[in-house]
């Protein structure tokens, strides 16, 4: 678990060029030191890919070599551009544009219209959806709610596709789009909307892109002005860039190659929006002399999660699964992932909430937890749950912190207090002090109102507000109010919005880029994840890639949840995602290729293993799902008769065989293991292996070592290795073997079963 301190949030600026390489490991340095020419990142989840690039900008900057006005840096979202920004910022960069691509060609297409078509650039259509029901309308089709929305995205797909109306039908087919209505029907849709679209003069956000690439391609005296402005380019998400953006990526370039791109196509989940990571993988073809960094050393999550996260795309197929990264934690150790079925979806969102209040309770932030699930739609029973057990919250996709009326207003407020307190003979409070005085008539108190709704989302927004000024204080404590709003002032024009304090409840789509110390993945069933409509091959891979990035979310603490129907009393006819099928205990791979991982992973092919029933604890018989308490063979809260010194001795004896091996000592045993040990005493073989994660492999290599222990002695000699393995052997030190027979997971997979009645939320 990692909490976020004011040295995070306020660094100290770097003193010179050199300095801002420092703390960069060799593959990060490698990226910042590659100035010139084609350069492109592979970076895997939680390896530091925007640290790297920023540093890169920043090393450029302040080491003379890049001009920070001809930088134009581009990434996908508001939030992300703001962030590289804040970054920039703090490391002395602040002249570097960094922007999405559709802001960057906005401001671009504003300012050159005028010279370019003449007057003013034409209104831009907020939103679509209401053109596009008058466009239906007048082609005589009438569209439910579900279906105007899924018609105004197939419009836009078209659009950052470049395809026209009359191409739609065939192009739909071709890339096997799951179409809302005739094809033929969408294509009048489309023509319509184009068509009342310029009767009245506006365009649409993907207008913006199509126009900007026609001013340059049409008028070469502004694609000479742009490109004498902008020499050095940045693509952040490389994988998510349409054939739209990639076409006016390539005009900003003029056919210069300063370019570096960053991205995973093992986080492609965008494709419905025209995304594809044919760009990425095909970069070095298409620039042969590039450098290629790859970064898989993940410094957010530890190597449980780590391990599921690699074992999740062992299993995929593809072109994206064939460039996979294997990732490798940087952190120490952790808790397994949980895997928990319940009976249906109120009791999974009770049992998320309950063991969220227990997080809490233990120190976790609030902040630094998440629920993620697959469509917008199961957010309101997970919003009742934490409700209920006092835990705030808030919806991930909601109103920009910035533009919240309670945030602006506090800004008003406490711009009006730095003026009046800024006689410099008059001794102030400090900042914190001043900021709950101004707050304090506007709805924030010490202790938050109870309940939930519009009151409890004000005093959060404010008290977000109050948690930023003690940490500003504390990191520049000669500092006044008005440099704290001009700070404020900074991170609103950055959409650099500071830590509200409440779970965050978000779908797997909003998730991307955002990280918590404890993720909850819930609704895992066949039909949700992967989504009932994903038909072909690649959908369904991209549905993994869609878990994949949910998974890798977590720093610390990993839940993953399903319920066998969606009321009480319901039939239980769902089935656990057929992704999780060899990585959660009680189940095989359906086909997998080898694959690294902990936490249950299949590592065999399943063929003539013991099959098993359930698991059930040997002091209360309840069947067991938590992993953790499969390998105790016993509820957690259920009484404990540990020999603690037996489980000592057996962990004294475990750095010995670690040290041996030059392995972690949890590929000897892990922690749970011993545990068992420790509480079983057993007294011979077949009790031993009857405790999970001790098979034939480890009792052949191990076995006589610990039931010497358990008996009282000593081992040999520690020190020569296990037994039937040479000391220092890789090969023979894995983790504890998910596939001998005490260990469930040999049941064989289990099939798909009935579909959720959900449609995804794009």
């Amino acid at each position: 678990m990692t909490a976020t301190t004011h040295d995070s949030l306020f660094p100290a600026m770097p003193d010179s060029a050199d300095a801002v390489l420092d703390g960069l490991d060799p593959e990060q340095r490698a990226v910042a030191t590659a100035l010139h020419g084609p350069v492109c990142v592979l970076a895997g989840a939680g390896t530091g890919k925007t640290r790297a690039i920023t540093h890169r900008i920043a090393y450029g900057v302040r080491a003379g070599i890049l001009q920070p006005t001809t930088v134009l840096a581009v990434t996908f979202t508001a939030r992300a551009a703001g962030e590289m920004r804040g970054r920039l910022r703090q490391l002395g960069a602040g002249g570097v544009q960094a922007r999405t691509f559709h802001s960057a060609a906005l401001r671009q297409l504003q300012y050159f219209w005028p010279r370019a078509v003449g007057g003013e650039l034409p209104r831009l259509v907020e939103r679509k959806v209401q053109l596009v029901a008058e466009a239906g309308a007048r082609c005589r089709i009438r569209l439910d709610r579900n279906e105007l929305r899924d018609v105004t995205g197939e419009i836009e797909w078209c659009k950052v596709t470049q395809t026209v109306p009359e191409e739609y039908p065939a192009a739909a087919a071709k890339t096997g789009r799951d179409v809302p209505r005739d094809p033929a029907e969408i294509a009048r849709i489309y023509t319509t909307y184009e068509q009342l679209k310029r009767d009245r003069g506006v365009i649409d956000f993907e207008d913006v892109l199509l126009l900007t690439v026609g001013v340059l391609q049409d008028r070469p005296d502004v694609a000479d002005t742009v490109r004498s402005q902008y020499q050095h380019f940045v693509v952040d998400e490389y994988q998510d860039v349409s054939p739209l953006q990639q076409r006016l990526l390539d005009l900003w370039l003029g056919g210069r190659d300063d370019l570096c791109v960053v991205g995973d196509a093992s986080q492609t989940i965008y494709s419905f929006t025209g995304a594809t990571p044919d760009f990425l993988l095909g970069f070095r073809s298409r620039h042969p002399d590039a450098t290629v960094v790859k970064l898989v050393r993940d410094y957010r999550s530890t190597p449980q999660v780590v391990g599921l996260a690699n074992g999740l795309l062992g299993q995929a197929r593809g072109q994206a699964a064939a460039h996979r990264l294997e990732l490798i934690s940087q952190r120490e150790a952790g808790p397994e992932p949980t895997y928990t079925e319940y009976a249906d979806e109120p009791a999974e969102a009770e049992g998320a909430a309950r063991r969220i209040r227990q997080l809490i309770d233990s120190g976790v932030r609030p902040s630094e937890i998440a629920v993620l699930y697959r469509i917008n739609a199961q957010s309101e029973v997970y919003e009742q749950a934490l409700a209920d057990a006092g835990v705030p919250y808030q919806l991930r996709g909601a109103e920009r912190f910035f533009e919240r009326p309670e945030v602006r207003e506090a800004g008003m407020l406490l711009r009006g207090a730095a003026r009046a307190s800024s006689d410099p003979g008059e001794t102030a409070p400090t900042i914190p002090q001043q900021v709950r005085d101004v707050l304090s008539s506007r709805g924030w108190a010490s202790e938050p109102p109870a309940g939930s709704g519009a009151v409890r989302d004000r005093w959060e927004s404010l008290a977000a507000l109050v948690r930023l000024s003690e940490d500003f204080a504390a990191a520049r404590p000669d500092a006044t109010l008005g440099d704290f709003v001009g700070e404020l002032d900074e991170r609103a024009n950055a959409q650099h919005a500071p830590t509200v304090e409440g779970v965050t409840l978000a779908s797997l789509h909003a998730a991307k880029g955002l990280e918590w110390d404890a993720v909850f993945l819930v609704g895992l069933t066949e039909g949700t994840l992967p989504i009932t409509y994903a038909k072909t091959d690649e959908q369904v891979e991209e549905e993994r890639r869609l878990l994949y990035v949910g998974v890798t979310r977590a720093r610390f603490h990993l839940a993953l949840s399903w319920a066998l129907s969606r009321s009480p009393g319901g039939r239980g006819g769902r089935r656990p995602s057929r992704f999780l099928d060899g990585l959660r205990p009680g189940s095989a791979p359906r086909g997998a290729r080898g694959s690294g991982g902990t936490g249950g992973v299949e590592r065999g092919q399943g063929g003539g293993r013991k099959r098993r029933g359930p698991v059930l604890c040997r002091v209360c018989g309840r069947t067991l799902s938590d992993a953790g308490e499969i390998k105790l063979m016993r509820c957690e809260d259920c009484p404990s008769d540990l020999d603690e010194g037996l489980y000592e001795r057996l962990r004294a004896w475990r750095v010995e065989q670690a040290k041996a091996l030059g392995q972690p000592a949890y590929c000897v045993f892990t922690d749970k293991t011993l545990l068992a040990i420790a509480e079983v005493r057993p007294s011979g073989e077949a009790e031993l292996t009857s405790i999970a994660g001790v098979g034939a492999r480890k009792l052949d290599k191990f076995g006589a070592d610990v039931l010497a222990l358990v008996a009282g002695g000593d081992p040999d000699d520690p020190a020569l290795g296990p037994a039937g393995a040479p000391a220092g052997d890789p090969s023979e030190a894995a983790a504890d073997d998910p596939g001998d027979p005490g260990d469930p997971s040999a049941d064989p997979a289990e099939q798909p079963g009935e579909s959720s009645e959900e449609e995804a939320e794009k």
